[in-house]
C-alpha cells in the first residue's frame, strides 16, 4: 500500500502525526487511523478550533464557512479515527484501504482549508495597488 506525500502547507504538528502514520500503515492500518485523526484535531485547532473536541471544532468550522464538503471529510476522518482509537465496528486490519483513503482525505483538507487560500492571498498580494 503506498501513501501519498504529505501537504506541503500542514503545519509542524501535522506533519509530524501524518509522517508516523504513513511510517505503521503496512503494519496497523489501525493505528495509523487513529493517528490521523489526532492529526485532524491539530488541523482543527490550526484552523481556529479549541482541540477539545473534534465533532464541535468541526461544527464551529462550518459555522465560520467551511465548505459543506470538507465538512463532510473531516467528519469521515473523525468518525472512522473515532472507531480505530474506540471500541467500535470497523476493523481496519481487515481493510488497510480505508485508512489508505484517510492520507487522501487529510491532504485535501489541507489544501482547501491552507494552500488553495495561501495561493489566492498570494496571487492577490500580487496585483498593482
Amino acid at each position: 500500500m503506498s501513501v501519498e506525500p504529505p501537504n506541503n502547507d500542514f503545519p509542524a504538528e501535522v506533519q509530524q502525526d501524518y509522517d508516523e502514520a504513513a511510517q505503521i500503515v503496512q503494519k496497523s492500518p489501525r493505528a495509523a487511523a487513529a493517528l490521523l485523526r489526532l492529526a485532524m484535531q491539530k488541523l482543527c485547532v490550526y484552523l481556529g478550533g479549541t482541540g477539545e473536541n473534534l465533532n464541535n471544532d468541526i461544527a464551529n468550522l462550518v459555522k465560520g464557512g467551511l465548505p459543506t464538503k470538507v465538512q463532510q471529510m473531516l467528519d469521515t476522518v473523525r468518525v472512522i479515527g473515532n472507531h480505530s482509537v474506540h471500541a467500535g465496528v470497523i476493523d481496519l486490519n481487515d481493510n488497510p484501504q480505508t485508512a489508505e483513503a484517510l492520507f487522501r482525505l487529510v491532504n485535501i483538507i489541507a489544501e482547501k482549508m491552507i494552500a488553495e487560500p495561501k495561493a489566492v492571498d498570494a496571487l492577490y498580494g500580487s496585483l498593482p495597488k
